[in-house]
């Protein structure tokens, strides 16, 4: 009898059937954790000041792009289950049997996420930034569906909240004993994101993170989170040997992306110091086309803070009147467009 642990749910209840069709919660999982990133997002990028049904017309394009790309990414990483000695490459197209790997997936998500903003005409950094939470709301969401499969879990370990499975699940190592538990990564997992999406939305309402900022912080917060949650995991996957090191590869990937992402965030966050926020639509596109033209014109400029589309009256100047149209009087002589006309003398008033 355990007297403390985190049970596995039953083979059975991995997968349901509604007339012929055969329903896999993992798929629910994921499907699920799509919903809540587009409903964050969409409130966050109202609150940006764009039309939420953009957010729809994207995903259109990023989700399908991120699914193939997430499934492609694991397919490679772990290759042995499909190109092996008894690898079954009709095995590539079961999704619902788990496997997703998130750099494929934020990878060719990103690339379906570029068209659909082009064709939106928004600009793809504010739509990132706008969508970040809601990536890593769907990362927690979705590895629950690594719960129901029993699957992708750590090493043996003898902590309370350790993780039963089956001995005759396939995933079950075959040089453990029955009855022993694993660390549940799956919750770990889930847990540091949510924790992520809390903290990101805190610190987006206390810095206002936009211009990809967001993204990037993102990225940087959940591979410092998975580097060690990755390392604890003993399902197949390739390894790699850097400098006397052997790890995963997604342990390595996960260095990898956290070091570009902090560097990149620091950049970005140097370069944009005292720039006003943009329009979240490309110029022209908006539903404001000379707002646009003006934001476009504070982009190009020097990004010292000033709206360079704005008069400039620093300093006690007036704005510059040298291409203002002159205002012919009656006599035909030449008037500043900014004079006021001429009061009437009292002796032609009367005449």
């Amino acid at each position: 009898m355990i007297p403390a642990s985190i049970p596995s749910p039953p083979a059975e209840w991995a997968s349901f059937s509604i007339g012929p069709a055969t329903i896999h919660v993992y798929a629910l999982c994921i499907l699920a954790g799509i919903v809540a990133a587009l409903l964050l997002t969409s409130a966050r990028w109202r609150r940006y000041g764009g039309n939420p049904d953009v957010v729809w017309d994207v995903a259109i394009w990023a989700v399908p792009f991120g699914l193939i790309g997430g499934r492609l990414y694991h397919v490679f990483s772990s290759p042995d289950a499909y190109f092996g000695p008894d690898g079954d490459l009709s095995r590539i197209p079961r999704i619902w049997e788990g496997g997703l790997g998130i750099w494929g997936a934020i990878a060719l998500g990103a690339v379906g996420a570029w068209i659909g903003c082009r064709r939106a005409g928004v600009r793809l950094s504010a739509f990132a930034d706008a969508a970040a939470p809601g990536v890593l709301l769907a990362q927690a969401i979705g590895r629950w569906g690594n719960w129901f499969n029993q699957e992708l879990f750590g090493a043996p370990t003898d902590l309370p909240w350790g993780l039963e499975i089956d001995a005759n699940n396939p995933n079950f190592p075959a040089d453990a004993d029955p009855g022993t538990l694993f660390h549940p990564t799956f919750l770990y997992e889930s847990l540091w994101s949510l924790a992520g999406v809390a903290l990101l939305l805190l610190l987006d309402r206390r810095f206002s993170l936009r211009r990809g900022r967001m993204f990037w912080l993102y990225a940087a917060y959940y591979t410092a989170g998975r580097i060690w949650i990755e390392a604890l995991r003993i399902d197949d996957a390739e390894m790699i040997s850097i400098l006397g090191v052997t790890q995963r590869l997604n342990v390595w990937t996960s260095v990898l992306v956290l070091l570009v992402s902090l560097a990149v965030f620091i950049y970005l966050s140097v370069k944009q110091r005292g720039v006003k926020e943009h329009s979240v639509y490309l110029p022209g596109r908006g539903p404001d086309p000379a707002e646009d033209a003006a934001a476009a014109t504070t982009d190009a400029g020097s990004g010292s803070g000033t709206d360079v589309h704005s008069p400039d009256t620093s300093a006690g100047k007036s704005p510059d009147r040298g291409n203002l149209p002159e205002i012919k009087d009656a006599s035909g002589a030449a008037a500043s467009a900014d004079q006021a006309p001429e009061e009437p003398r009292e002796s032609d008033s009367r005449k």
